[in-house]
């Protein structure tokens, strides 16, 4: 693979001396003030360069200098990827300021790369590694699906050759980084029967490709506007045969398995970039005021700031799943892709109605990240093709599930929901296909049951117990439901709208359970979080959503989550799960 001209600071040679939340800070710190108008990685001229539809040139190459994308190579290749939740924490700054920038400068390289880690030789895991840690660039080449949208539509053949390797042909008009890598990862068809066996993945290096690779125009987009998007063509693109990553046909299997991590950083990041606009309409509603906030904005506020941190805890279980438990996380990652950015996107509109016409000020750092990021969720959660291809993923496993799993299996170990504590590293290569398995439903369980013996106590913790107890209750009526979907889907079961809707249910049940999980495993070190004043509210809004019964929220609990969150805000503290400092 060819070399590429960009230099980036080495990875440290001992990762477990440099922790993530370390690398957070300082990039935090690198970043800037996001509000101060001087800032050149700032807000303001972020928002600038994607009016002008253009990349922040200033910001990514400070990112480039910074060695970001040594986050994205496993330790053992010399990068600092040893867990995806150490990953997304280190992420989290980037993402706080623009979501855009976050894709474009380098975690879609993450993505294209996974195929890499989980499947490809020694010779390619060490290439890969050498282009992204010296500054370079790779970029994921989807195979077509149904329901697609521009990023997810048309794909690419490869034909086998004659004297060996493959045949690149076809043309894909819209790809994150088409233009800028230096590596594409192409999950071509190799065989035109509709099999799970039909496409392979090929780690294409464009300088070997010759005359026959078109680079096509720039296409112009609603959200991600800065000009990530451009296309390819290839026209009988000689490919050697050591291009096959993996084996041939396992290009469905490899995308099954490795997009789980994509999921969840998708979602754990995006909680990040909500957090920006959930400062900016705190700012909004105490702009001013020297009493206390008006009471109309203490339930939106109070409520987003819960949504938040439910949004957080699934993504986070999900994230520390993958180093523990690797081979049984594929159904819960496709929830969390299914329930976080539907959850954030609600949580937007709330916002807006607090906002009020200082929303409408765009471009403006104070105010701006609402239009923006309004734009961009959509195009990140790959609006209505990614939906669907997780629902694709959590139908087909229901009666499964509801037949072996749900009220049997044993509840996880509690590490999984302890801030802290110690997991094995993140081996793309053990990460398995739906199990029949679900721990996280009996997390929920065991959670009820724990909580059930102290309902008498009155007060916050009654309530989480009957809401515990409710999401339980729930999970009763979806394993009798989804014990009568038919033992074989077929594509017309699947797509069925009622086996929809049992999939939105358990997604958001799944959801509860890693609320309770989280607030479970708290060692005090936060007394907000170990307090049970914001589950319980989260898990209202929750309830909420599926229509079932919940309690009336105890005096003080929308009060506590309020004030915690306006003190976050004027200590500068992010809204998440980390409370993390932020740069001032």
């Amino acid at each position: 693979m060819a070399t590429t001209e960009i230099h980036a600071d080495p990875a440290p040679a001992a990762v477990g001396a440099d922790l993530p939340q370390h690398r957070a800070a300082r990039l935090e710190a690198r970043l800037g003030d996001p509000y101060d108008p001087a800032n050149p990685h700032g807000l303001g001229a972020l928002f600038a360069a994607d009016e002008r539809r253009e990349p922040p040139e200033a910001t990514e190459q400070l990112l480039t200098e910074a060695g970001l994308s040594a986050e994205f190579v496993p330790a053992e290749y010399g990068g600092r990827l040893t867990r995806a939740d150490h990953l997304a924490k280190v992420l989290r700054p980037v993402f706080r300021r623009d979501l855009a920038l976050g894709f474009g400068f380098g975690i879609t390289s993450l993505f294209a790369t996974s195929a890499v880690w989980a499947a490809g030789t020694a010779a390619q895991r060490r290439s890969t590694a050498d282009l992204l840690l010296g500054g370079g660039r790779a970029s994921i080449v989807h195979h077509e699906l149904a329901h697609a949208n521009d990023i997810l539509r048309d794909e690419f053949s490869a034909g086998a050759a004659p004297g060996g390797g493959y045949r690149l042909n076809g043309r894909k008009d819209v790809i994150i980084n088409a233009a800028r890598s230096q590596a594409y990862v192409v999950y071509a068809r190799t065989d035109q029967a509709r099999t799970p066996y039909s496409h392979s993945v090929l780690l294409v290096d464009p300088a070997e490709l010759g005359g026959g690779v078109g680079h096509l125009p720039r296409v112009p987009t609603t959200g991600m506007r800065g000009g990530l998007f451009s296309g390819l063509e290839f026209n009988d693109c000689a490919v050697p045969a050591d291009a096959l990553v993996g084996r041939p046909g396992e290009g469905v299997a490899l995308a099954l398995r490795t997009y789980q991590v994509n999921r969840c950083v998708i979602a754990s990041t995006a909680v990040a970039a909500v957090d920006t606009v959930l400062h900016s309409a705190v700012r909004a509603a105490t702009a001013g005021r020297s009493r206390p906030l008006a009471r109309r904005w203490h339930k939106p506020l109070a409520g987003v700031f819960a949504d938040m941190l439910a949004c957080d805890s699934m993504a986070t279980v999900a994230l520390r799943a993958l180093s523990l438990l690797p081979d049984r996380t594929h159904v819960f990652a496709a929830a969390v892709k299914y329930v976080v950015p539907d959850l954030l996107r609600e949580d937007l509109e709330e916002l807006a109605t607090v906002l009020g016409s200082r929303g409408y000020q765009r471009g403006t750092p104070e105010y701006g990240a609402l239009d923006k990021l309004g734009r961009d969720l959509p195009v990140a959660g790959l609006g209505h093709a990614g939906t669907a291809s997780c629902q694709a993923v959590i139908v087909p496993q229901l009666r499964s599930l509801a037949e072996r799993a749900w009220f049997r299996e044993q509840e996880p170990p509690r590490e999984l929901f302890r801030a802290g504590a110690a997991l094995p590293a993140l081996d793309y290569r053990l990460l398995g296909i739906a199990d029949g398995g679900d721990f996280l439903a009996a997390s929920l369980v065991e959670s009820a049951a724990r909580l059930g013996e102290v309902r008498g106590v009155g007060g916050q913790l009654t309530a989480l117990a009957d809401l515990a107890e409710a999401f339980v209750t729930e999970l009763r009526a979806l394993r009798e439901r989804c014990r009568a979907i038919p033992a074989h889907g077929t594509r017309a079961t699947l797509s069925d709208p009622a086996l929809c809707v049992l999939s939105d249910r358990y997604a958001l049940v799944l959801a509860a359970a890693a609320v309770l999980g989280i607030w479970e495993g708290q060692d005090g070190s936060d007394p907000f979080l170990a307090a049970p004043a914001w589950a319980v509210l989260a898990l209202s809004r929750i309830g909420g959503r599926l229509g079932i019964p919940v309690p009336e929220l105890p005096d003080g609990c929308l009060e506590q989550v309020l004030e915690e969150l306006v003190r976050r805000y004027r200590t500068g503290l992010s809204c998440d799960l980390d409370a993390t400092e932020l740069a001032q």
